[in-house]
């Protein structure tokens, strides 16, 4: 696995690791099942696990922690029931996070908590993978696992993801983008994507999950799936609907060092991955993918390339579609913080490549302190330094 095995991570005393879930978007649930399974992950002899829910009214909790512990313990969800049934709920006395890591009573304020060393926001979607909360942790000069504030911004949004990856020469599927009012004021709406041939996919530009997509074999059908991605975002992604095997691929690192996983497959029962197969009624997953060894060496150096497109660190997922007949790969979407549910794809390619849950985690935390420490390194030459860093 190379020398990022050994990123450090040396506190004497164990870390305290805010795992910080929830909040208003559609992917709720997802992240809430996320964060107990990286609280269940992280090894008790180096991490000490805070979770910190977020409500959908944006309002953030700190769970009783016997309700956390009984949900560590129970393990109702496992590997056979509905991957997001087997998750946290984002209850309890709310809290504030201060600089430094401070987390207090919003009644008292003036009484810490809890003294946060780094944070996991395992967060999916709008204001949680998008920069939001990303933006918020680096004022606070709280080292965070993840992505920083622009890759996670153009992870998150579709249409900027393509022209990334149009910059690098990384092939993406066909496809048309359009705003809400540029779709209202068209004297024909459907002549947006007219170029494209059916059937089409049409998709919030961000939004993850599958929330939110649609399957369109025609104008009548188009138009609905359209209004059904409005309800999640003012832009919409059209694309060309091909025929093709869904190829997943884990990235952990940074732009200069990273590395890609073995590929995985997801396989659904019927149509395409969706919300409710991935999460509900569950896609089969194949890993290793079976592949052909060109098509995983090519998965793998692609999987670089998009990341580095972005910019990105710490982790990510790289879906790909591969059209075996015409021997052709396409980038689908980069997910700056993809699920860590019992069926996380992401968890489960990097144990085949020879690195465990545990071990995961460790990675992910270390390379969350690095990073932090490097930016705090660059404060002291430029001769600024936040308080708390001097």
């Amino acid at each position: 696995m190379g020398n990022l095995a050994d990123t450090p991570l040396t506190p004497q005393r164990r870390t305290c690791v805010g795992v910080l879930f929830g909040g208003p978007s559609a992917e709720h649930e997802v992240s809430a099942a996320s964060a107990l399974a990286v609280i269940r992950g992280l090894r008790a002899t180096r991490f000490r696990p805070v979770a910190i829910g977020i409500g959908r009214d944006g309002c953030w909790r700190l769970p009783r922690a016997r309700a956390v512990e009984e949900a560590v313990a129970a393990r109702a969800g496992g590997h056979g029931g509905p991957a997001i049934r087997d998750r946290l709920t984002a209850e309890g006395v709310q809290v504030e996070l201060r600089r430094a890591g401070r987390l207090v009573c919003s009644e008292s304020p003036e009484a810490v908590i809890e003294r946060l060393d780094v944070v996991f926001p395992v967060m999916h979607g709008p204001y949680g993978e998008d920069g939001v909360i990303q933006g918020y942790l680096e004022a606070l000069d709280v080292p965070y696992v993840g992505a920083g504030v622009a890759a996670s911004a153009v992870g998150m949004d579709k249409v900027a993801m393509r022209r990334a990856f149009a910059a690098e020469g990384i092939p993406v599927v066909p496809g048309a983008w359009f705003t809400r009012r540029q779709w209202r004021l068209r004297e024909d709406p459907l002549t947006t994507a007219a170029g494209l041939p059916w059937p089409r996919f049409v998709k919030p530009a961000s939004m993850g999950s599958s929330i939110g997509i649609s399957r369109a074999t025609g104008p009548a059908e188009l138009a609905r799936a359209v209004d059904e991605a409005f309800r999640y975002d003012d832009v919409v992604l059209v694309e060309e609907g091909i025929t093709a095997r869904e190829l997943l691929c884990g990235v952990i690192g940074d732009a200069d060092e990273a590395e890609a996983s073995v590929p995985s497959e997801l396989k659904v029962t019927g149509g395409f991955s969706d919300y409710a197969q991935k999460y509900l009624t569950g896609a089969m997953v194949s890993c290793p993918a079976d592949v052909p060894a060109d098509v995983t060496a090519a998965v793998r150096e692609m999987s670089l390339r998009a990341f580095r497109a972005i910019g990105g660190y710490g982790l990510a997922r790289v879906d790909f579609l591969y059209d075996e007949a015409a021997g052709e790969l396409y980038v689908g979407e980069i997910n700056t913080m993809p699920g860590f549910t019992a069926r996380s794809v992401f968890a489960r390619g990097w144990a085949e490549s020879g690195l465990p849950y545990e071990q995961l985690l460790d990675r992910l935390v270390g390379l969350a302190f690095a990073r932090h420490e490097r930016g705090r390194d660059r404060a002291r030459r430029s001769g600024f330094a936040a308080e708390g860093a001097r």
